[in-house]
């Protein structure tokens, strides 16, 4: 049987442990809700401000008359985007019918695109509605899109609350844009 890594006393923190670890000083910034709105306003809002970016900047996968896809700055998996419509409303059922009907078309368009690029098995998909059921920025609707494989949800988020992330953000976005 071989032995582990030596372990080395490290001044004012003790024993060394076995442990990796896998620093992602990026996911600081949301956990301390760095750039999320500090009210329901338009001004802080970063989906009304992200249509004025370039696409590579904003991370838009796509334009629609009446919504958007962008990816997640923090995702869950490689892929993760979100439809957003460009008007500032909370509220699924504040949508007008040719909005809903445009989120509708782009997650099933967004659906194919991933199978297409990455060979995605499934997908989660939804809508938080308010603070109360998770959603990050409640007031603007988002709907999110996870592609999701057989075997992504493997001992590092179960275990290490890490998500390994094989793909940057820029290159899934081009990714999918080409695809689009």
């Amino acid at each position: 049987m071989s032995e582990g890594p030596e372990l080395v006393e490290q001044q004012g923190i003790g024993v060394q442990d076995a442990f990796q670890r896998l620093w992602t000083p990026h996911r600081m910034a949301y956990i301390k809700g760095q750039d999320k709105p500090d009210g329901d306003d338009e001004p802080g809002c970063p989906f009304c401000r992200i249509p004025a970016l370039d696409d590579k900047t904003g991370l838009i996968v796509a334009r629609g008359d009446l919504v958007f896809a962008v990816l997640n700055l923090y995702p869950y998996n490689p892929g993760h985007l979100m439809v957003v419509p460009y008007r500032h409303v909370a509220d699924y059922t504040e949508l007008t019918v040719e909005e809903t009907r445009e989120v509708a078309e782009f997650t099933q368009h967004a659906m194919k695109v991933i199978r297409a690029v990455s060979g995605a098995h499934g997908f989660n998909i939804g809508l938080n509605q308010g603070h109360i059921a998770g959603a990050g920025i409640a007031a603007h609707l988002h709907q999110h899109l996870v592609p999701r494989w057989g075997g992504d949800a493997n001992f590092m988020p179960i275990i290490g609350q890490t998500k390994v992330l094989p793909q940057l953000l820029g290159e899934t976005r081009d990714l999918l844009a080409d695809g689009w």
